[in-house]
């Protein structure tokens, strides 16, 4: 406040006269004037605010040339990491029949995969789940996770959709590792086909589709022996079945291929499957967002 009362005040020898302590130099004081109003002018909150704003500032990821942003300030997307930690042993709960979106049923889930080694999948996918929700977090991107953590039973698999139902998500993508013949090797993507509804179809397609793309860029194959150039339609998946939204599954490795065995199980192997999936995710929201004309100016 002490730069604002000084420069309102009168200028000329009546400003002397009632501002200027009795002793002090006049000549000093007006020099004193002369600088405050400077630093006034040049830390204005103003000034502060833009450039920590400028989107020119901001960071940046590589592929595909798509900004780090989410295109609005509200979306929500849904993370579903496979099975769950104390599935194994809770067979009863895990193996009773939920619907599966087709008017048929399957179990509520399966125990998942693992390597040779021992290392399982639900365990892979919680990691890599819990990386991807933390990109794009800082992404602005709000994430909800159908699991708090590796430690419980399900949910089924007809309830992570509805999970994602509710939470009023702009897309879902399930995280699995499959578990092949160790022959196989490469990641695939599936999507819910023939589709159900509005969003099993394009934008489901694109979505996983998207994530092909991503997958690709940071250095996978596609699988060698199962769906086509990493893409691979079903009409099986409940969680995908049941999905209101846009919706897919990536398998992210085959865990029983020796090689890819090696990178699920290390921490910087779950670091690029994770890399690969939030870019591929937030590559799909900025082209949506694009396309209906909502996506945020740079």
């Amino acid at each position: 406040m002490l730069d604002r009362a000084l420069l309102a005040a009168p200028s000329g020898e009546s400003m002397m006269r009632h501002a200027v302590p009795r002793g002090f130099p006049p000549r000093a004081f007006t020099l004193i004037l002369v600088l405050l109003a400077a630093w006034g002018m040049s830390y204005s909150p103003t000034f502060t605010t833009a450039a920590i704003a400028s989107p020119g500032l901001a960071g940046s990821y590589a592929p595909l040339g798509f900004r780090s942003g989410s295109p609005d300030r509200e979306v929500t997307v849904v993370l579903d990491p496979g099975h769950n930690g104390a599935g194994a042993s809770h067979s009863a709960e895990i193996n009773r029949p939920v619907p599966d979106g087709r008017g048929g049923t399957k179990p509520c889930n399966t125990t998942g995969t693992a390597t040779n080694g021992g290392y399982p999948e639900h365990k892979f996918t919680w990691d890599v789940a819990i990386r991807v929700r933390d990109a794009l977090t800082v992404r602005g991107v709000h994430v909800v996770l159908t699991r708090p953590n590796d430690a419980g039973i399900g949910p089924c698999v007809n309830d992570r959709a509805a999970i994602a139902n509710r939470a009023g998500a702009k897309a879902m993508v399930s995280i699995h590792a499959d578990g092949a013949p160790p022959s196989g090797h490469g990641f695939h993507v599936a999507y819910s086909d023939p589709p159900l509804n509005d969003s099993q179809g394009p934008p489901s397609r694109a979505l996983a589709e998207t994530l092909v793309e991503t997958f690709r860029a940071h250095g996978f194959t596609a699988a060698n022996y199962i769906g086509s150039h990493g893409l691979y339609p079903r009409p099986d998946l409940a969680g995908l079945n049941l999905a209101q939204i846009p919706a897919a599954l990536v398998e992210c490795a085959n865990m029983r291929n020796a090689q890819e065995a090696e990178l699920v199980a290390t921490p910087d192997g779950r670091a690029r499957y994770a890399a690969a999936i939030a870019d591929g995710i937030t590559a799909w929201l900025n082209s949506s967002a694009a396309a209906s004309g909502n996506r945020r100016r740079p």
